[in-house]
């Protein structure tokens, strides 16, 4: 299934599926004021390097099925305690938690406007394992 999809919602059914997949402090900074090369950051913290793995795996095949999108590029160290998954324009962050606080993004980007979990969350509902099985 082939979606066109705005940037914002895009965003929006990313953080829902590393929401859905057990990833932590989840956040959507809008970025696309303050910055020319993508609109919107996902972030998100993982406990195990194994997890950081799981989570970018699982997202890639996710918005590869739902949006037949391939990133345009992936970085990683060789630890996998951090991962960077391009879409253009988003771009997802997947870190364990002290890599987070040492790269301290959201610091960085601090006049960036940050979308609310709650906002996210409704935006993107539709993009549920969990809704779907559930009607």
């Amino acid at each position: 299934m082939t979606e066109e999809i705005t940037s914002y919602k895009f965003a929006c059914a990313i953080a829902r599926i590393l929401d859905e997949k057990i990833a932590s402090n989840i956040s959507i900074l809008n970025i696309s004021n303050v910055s020319s090369f993508a609109d919107y950051f996902v972030i998100c913290s993982a406990q195990t390097s194994t997890q950081v793995k799981a989570l970018t795996e699982n997202l890639s095949e996710k918005i590869k099925s739902i949006f037949t999108r391939l990133p345009l590029g992936r970085e990683n160290d060789a630890k996998n305690r951090w991962n960077l998954v391009d879409y253009g324009d988003v771009v997802v962050h997947i870190l364990q938690d002290e890599e987070r606080s040492a790269y301290a993004i959201e610091k960085f980007w601090n006049h960036a406007y940050s979308v609310p979990r709650e906002t996210w969350l409704k935006e993107s509902v539709e993009y549920s394992e969990y809704e779907k099985t559930n009607k």
